[in-house]
């Protein structure tokens, strides 16, 4: 591969880890000039390859993207690195709880190694990767289609759900409060967490480290309730000290 070529294949690297960037951190990323970086940029361009902005760049199916997608992209290796470790618990037969969120997609994929599982959820993406095969019987909830991530909320949803029970509820997070637990930033998919919760006889937290020490406006539950917590980073000191008073085990996947 020439240097143009391979300069090229970073460029195309660079705006798929980070959806956009600008052509003055291009030029700092590769150690060229800007210059450089506009004329790359430009012979791109005309093939294709990538969409020109003012002063940026971005590859084409990015821009438009929904932001459930984005959140996909966002430490892709780091989701993947939980999902795989929260799968380790999962075995052939088990039956699993899974809310909406990029760490439990990514969750999904990763059980698809996995066969006779029974899923309930109320993701229509989880869903889909799982049904029909390996011997999978998937239990979707009915209700209220809201936002962009294809999931159902509401009164119907919440009340299908408590018909079930199962041996994982597993559920994403908006923010880790050392002092409240775990909370969210939409009421109804915090009801919706909260309600999977109660009806695993494990119950799990998948989150990556970017939801340490925030604050989200809906509780969810406190740390006691949780059994485990799958994330990609050691928590803060703070964090860890609630956590381990609340006797969650914490389980580190490194990407």
């Amino acid at each position: 591969m020439n240097r143009l070529s391979r300069r090229h294949a970073e460029i195309r690297q660079m705006l798929h880890d980070h959806m956009s960037a600008s052509v003055t951190d291009l030029a700092e990323w590769l150690g060229v000039s800007a210059e450089t970086i506009r004329r790359d940029l430009r012979l791109m361009a005309e093939r294709g390859e990538v969409l020109k902005m003012h002063g940026a760049a971005a590859l084409p199916h990015a821009v438009g993207e929904a932001p459930f997608e984005r959140r996909m992209r966002e430490n892709a290796a780091g989701k993947r690195a939980i999902a795989r470790r929260a799968a380790e618990a999962i075995a052939d037969g088990d039956s699993v709880m899974l809310d909406t969120g990029t760490t439990t997609s990514y969750l999904a994929r990763e059980l698809l190694q996995k066969r006779g599982l029974t899923v309930v959820t109320n993701s229509s993406d989880i869903a889909r990767t799982l049904s029909t095969v390996n011997g999978n019987k998937v239990h979707l909830a009915g209700g209220e289609l809201q936002g962009d991530n294809g999931a159902a909320f509401g009164n119907s949803t919440i009340a299908f759900v408590q018909r079930f029970n199962v041996r994982h509820a597993i559920i994403t997070a908006g923010a880790l409060d050392p002092k409240t637990g775990v909370n969210d930033y939409n009421l109804a998919e915090a009801e919706f967490a909260a309600t999977v919760l109660a009806r695993g006889e494990r119950r799990v937290v998948v989150t990556d480290h970017s939801k340490f020490g925030k604050t989200a406006l809906v509780n969810v539950c406190g740390f006691a309730t949780l059994d485990c917590l799958v994330t990609d980073a050691r928590p803060p000191a703070d964090l860890a000290r609630a956590l381990a008073a609340a006797n969650v085990l914490v389980e580190i996947a490194a990407p």
